[in-house]
């Protein structure tokens, strides 16, 4: 998919880069594939907000897309490929050989009329599913599960990948985008390729309302704020908080380590990068 700019019409649209969906389906999903999606609006069952500046947003449904990939030896054929509101990467509608419809994350280069299929070993293309230890060393992968039969946990996002980096006493290597090197159980599945919509990190908003459609509400610093509303508010005239960044209830933010999963420390072979996210 190719980049979509604007001509400077409007002052919002000067600075407008969107993904072109041209080759997309343009109708409405499959709605047996579909379920209600209620808002929160970042609201607990208390009726407390637990995430900040989020509300609002579009009306959307949300497809049912199927992460285990566990049909397995069942031909599937590539129907259309999708647009959906609720994710970042494109969805393909694929329908098995018996009949059944399903939704799976469409990896890139993955156009209508492939056939795809899950297996305990398959060719090595796009699309095709089977356990690590069926896929070669090496192999750009996505979708991959972090426990058996729990559904694909990693490299969901547009354009994100993962790589086999290597196999060993029943588990295996996997290189992801951060640069961590992690190991899982060689039985988990995977889908081969790349996630479709690499673009979507050259997309520019172009105007606040374009955030609110996506449910986005405005975002105040806390420096902009009084004494008794943040840490960091208060001050004579403008300044920068003076201390370390920290959250609305003292919490350091910006490089303090939250991590705690000591369980699985031991599946990490490499921390990620310095420096990213």
């Amino acid at each position: 998919m190719a980049l979509k700019n604007f001509n400077p019409i409007t002052p919002s649209l000067r600075g407008t880069v969107l993904v072109s969906r041209t080759g997309l389906w343009n109708g409405k999903p499959v709605k047996a594939l579909t379920i209600g999606k209620t808002g929160t609006g970042a609201r607990n069952h208390h009726g407390r907000i637990t995430s900040r500046f989020r509300g609002g947003g579009h009306k959307r449904s949300y497809r049912l897309v199927d992460f285990k990939r566990r049909r397995f030896d069942i031909e599937a054929m590539v129907e259309r490929l999708e647009y959906d509101p609720n994710r970042t990467a494109f969805i393909a509608l694929i329908r098995y050989a018996d009949g059944v419809l399903s939704y799976i994350l469409a990896p890139q280069r993955l156009a209508v009329g492939d056939r795809v299929i899950s297996a305990a070993r398959a060719d090595i293309k796009p699309g095709n599913a089977m356990p690590l230890a069926a896929i070669p060393v090496g192999t750009i992968i996505h979708n991959i599960e972090m426990k058996p039969g729990a559904g694909g946990k990693l490299a969901r996002a547009a354009g994100t990948y993962a790589q086999l980096a290597g196999k060993d006493a029943g588990y295996a290597q996997l290189k992801l985008g951060s640069g961590e090197l992690r190991t899982v159980r060689a039985e988990c599945m995977a889908s081969i390729g790349a996630v479709s919509n690499p673009d979507n990190s050259n997309v520019h908003i172009g105007k606040a309302g374009r955030s609110r459609w996506l449910g986005r509400r405005p975002h105040n610093r806390g420096v902009a704020m009084n004494p008794v509303d943040h840490p960091l508010g208060g001050g004579e005239g403008r300044s920068s908080g003076g201390r370390h960044p920290v959250t609305p209830w003292g919490k350091p933010t910006k490089g303090y380590k939250t991590r705690a999963n000591k369980r699985t420390d031991k599946l990490i072979i490499r921390r990620r990068n310095k420096g990213k996210g």
